[in-house]
């Protein structure tokens, strides 16, 4: 695998108001190695994926899109690399004023190098492949919670991008609604598609992903499968995995 085929951090260090985030932080996803980032709320996972997409500065260190440092740079200058990854915020993040359909092709409306002939086709496709093709006309205020992932799933899927970052999304949602979003992502992967995946969720983590970084108190602790994960003597994994009445976390 070349670098070229995988996005990076290397050394990376990242504060907020004082209070470290990341201290010396590495991580790689390579293409075709659908990852997720675990650790309890409030550990800087959604931050790690900020700072992959280029929303966020590093105090140091360096974020790679294939070859191409993107830290200092302008976000001008690295917005063809960034239009391969799309990310599913947590609450979905659509534009309330706007139609499903509107969200959807949104990203592909701004860009200005199809025909609305053309959008409206990828709208439709991408609506179908999520399931939600009938919700075209509604408003997000229309939508059950688990109907808000999966149109948020489908704008991601309209630029056809090579990777897809997902921000907790199961949270709130019912066994039913965990499901699909797990079926969802297995499709995606098994189209091609990689999936990073911040969560706390393990049997949505388990269920989807073939590696796994744990994240405690800015620093990686564990990285590998989920049979190493479960097997790893490291203290604070293993309370993750089975909580205790002596969390290690208060």
């Amino acid at each position: 695998m070349t670098t070229s085929d995988s996005i990076r951090m290397e050394k990376l260090c990242y504060s907020v108001g004082g209070r470290t985030i990341l201290e010396d932080f590495d991580f790689h996803l390579e293409r075709g190695v659908n990852r997720t980032i675990l650790g309890v709320s409030g550990a800087g996972k959604t931050t790690i994926l900020k700072l992959l997409l280029g929303l966020l500065e590093p105090d140091s260190g360096s974020v790679y899109i294939g070859d191409l440092c993107i830290t200092g740079l302008p976000e001008s200058r690295f917005m063809n690399q960034r239009k391969r990854i799309a990310i599913v915020f947590q609450g979905g993040a659509l534009f309330d004023s706007m139609t499903v359909g509107e969200n959807v092709g949104y990203r592909l409306f701004e860009e200005g190098c199809l025909s609305q002939n053309e959008i409206s086709t990828i709208v439709s496709e991408k609506l179908s492949f999520v399931g939600v093709e009938a919700a075209l006309d509604l408003y997000p205020a229309e939508l059950s919670g688990g109907m808000k992932k999966r149109v948020a799933i489908a704008r991601a899927l309209a630029a056809d991008p090579d990777y897809i970052f997902f921000d907790e999304p199961t949270t709130g949602l019912d066994p039913i609604g965990v499901y699909n979003i797990c079926n969802l992502m297995l499709r995606l992967q098994a189209e091609g598609k990689t999936t990073l995946m911040v969560t706390h969720d393990l049997v949505t983590a388990f269920a989807t992903s073939q590696r796994f970084t744990f994240l405690h108190q800015a620093n990686m602790l564990f990285e590998g499968t989920e049979e190493e994960m479960k097997a790893s003597s490291t203290p604070e994994v293993r309370e993750f995995l089975q909580p205790t009445d002596r969390s290690l976390f208060i």
